[in-house]
């Protein structure tokens, strides 16, 4: 599992593992998004399953956040937690003008660092 830390890539074992990749555009509020978006990855982080979290957001409001999962089960368990379901509720309500979600099996991952 991996929380934010020095690097901004997480920490996995090696595939297979899944991936969720939220793609969203937020809205100009900010209405207690920043605190709701931590609240959420530590929540996600004491799921079964939960392996690690990577995100990024550009100045235009554009957005990427990937978890990773051991399983497609551990993902639908963690959609249906209550506290999730209902900030992906205000993040309707308030905090992105669209979002997109996909869901994919890595079976390869590779990368370089200096």
């Amino acid at each position: 599992m991996s929380l934010p830390s020095a690097t901004p890539f997480a920490s996995l074992p090696e595939p297979p593992y899944y991936v969720v990749a939220f793609s969203s555009c937020r809205t100009e509020r900010d209405n207690g998004y920043d605190g709701m978006a931590d609240a959420m990855v530590q929540l996600a982080s004491e799921q079964p399953g939960f392996l690690g979290v990577e995100s990024a957001r550009g100045i235009d409001g554009f957005g990427i956040t990937n978890s990773y999962w051991t399983n497609e089960a551990s993902i639908r368990a963690w959609k249906a937690v209550v506290s999730h379901a209902a900030a992906q509720k205000l993040g309707r309500e308030r905090w992105y003008e669209e979002y997109q979600v996909r869901i994919a099996r890595v079976e390869r991952a590779y990368g370089f660092d200096r």
